[in-house]
């Protein structure tokens, strides 16, 4: 079969390697495409701590079924299923808790072992949740990232009041928005200084003075002009970048929350008594916590449209093209989808 493998910091390629074979409790998935994220770019440039080399990359993905290991039950052959690329040793003090994503001894597919860039992966069966019918193999694709997005806010909490910030109209602003406008309908202003990315944020769901391009005007003073008394009651860092902290705990309103989801190992210059004085809740979130079920159900039920993020579809043997794209051409690419429906072709 073939596989994108980064064989080290700054290789990658398409290569030849053995069909896996499902070990107890696992599933063999026939990729169908696979979505193209940054950390996978982390990966490609030696950017992440956690990878050993060489590694089938990738974690967002969708496929079907086609064989089973011992344990499994043989039903499940045909299914279509989007995979959780979280699997946590179910023991440790945060999986006792409920807290799986953070598990002590975490494994993510696609970063620990191998991932979705394939045309075959091996997955365990629970991992692998069955997308109905009506869903397209495009949307179920990303599910994942639409994960992320709704873990961020359960760990939040979204109160029918609050008005919320996000920062960044990439593909993690662009999943928040749609949930925060969507599913919660809150009122949802979204900040960034790509005037292309944020008409993505117009077709997710902003409305015309929820959008803000920081290249022409200053995040504080827009959101004044636009009545936003005290500041915003929800703010989420979709960026990573120190300075973004720093501004939101100034920005916030008394009795606010922060949503952080980057993984900036550069320090944030906060005051302490701008959190004390305003009691700012900080609440970090990492990957999902069994996020998939509710995910798949709000697409069912049109409340999500991950259509909106997917700007190209390429055959998976031009992923070297793919991720110039991706980093060359920001203000053009959002979700970028591997099809690997076209290798028999």
């Amino acid at each position: 079969m073939l596989s994108v493998v980064v064989d080290s910091p700054h290789k990658m390629g398409v290569r030849e390697v053995p069909l896996p074979v499902p070990a107890a409790g696992e599933v063999r998935v026939q990729v169908r495409y696979a979505g193209i994220c940054g950390s996978d770019l982390h990966i490609f440039h030696g950017k992440n701590p956690f990878v050993s080399y060489p590694r089938i990359i990738g974690h967002e993905f969708v496929g079907r079924i086609e064989s089973v290991g011992p344990g499994v039950d043989a039903v499940r052959l045909g299914e279509t299923v989007a995979v959780d690329p979280v699997i946590s040793c179910g023991h440790c003090h945060a999986c006792s808790i409920g807290r799986r994503n953070v598990c002590r001894n975490l494994t993510v597919i696609g970063v620990h072992r191998d991932g979705g860039f394939s045309q075959y992966v091996c997955v365990p069966a629970r991992n692998a949740y069955r997308i109905p019918a009506e869903i397209a193999d495009t949307c179920a694709a990303i599910v994942e990232p639409f994960a992320v997005a709704a873990n961020a806010t359960s760990r939040t909490g979204v109160l029918p009041g609050d008005t919320a910030l996000i920062y960044g109209a990439g593909t993690v602003g662009l999943t928040l928005l749609q949930v925060l406008k969507r599913v919660y309908g809150v009122r949802t202003f979204i900040t960034d200084r790509l005037g292309e990315r944020l008409q993505l944020a117009r077709a997710c769901g902003a409305a015309e003075d929820e959008i803000v391009n920081t290249s022409v005007e200053t995040l504080s003073e827009a959101l004044q002009r636009r009545g936003v008394e005290g500041g915003p009651t929800l703010i989420f860092d979709a960026v990573g970048h120190p300075a973004i902290l720093e501004e939101a705990v100034r920005l916030a309103a008394p009795a606010g929350r922060i949503g952080i989801l980057g993984f900036s190992s550069e320090p944030s210059s906060i005051v302490q008594a701008e959190l004390t004085k305003k009691e700012l809740t900080l609440s970090a979130s990492r990957l999902n916590c069994a996020m998939f079920p509710q995910v798949i159900d709000w697409i069912s039920r049109g409340l999500i449209e991950p259509e909106h993020i997917v700007t190209h579809k390429v055959d998976f043997r031009q992923v070297e093209q793919a991720f110039e794209q991706v980093e060359l051409k920001p203000a053009e690419s959002c979700k970028i989808l591997l099809d690997f429906t076209m290798a028999s072709q």
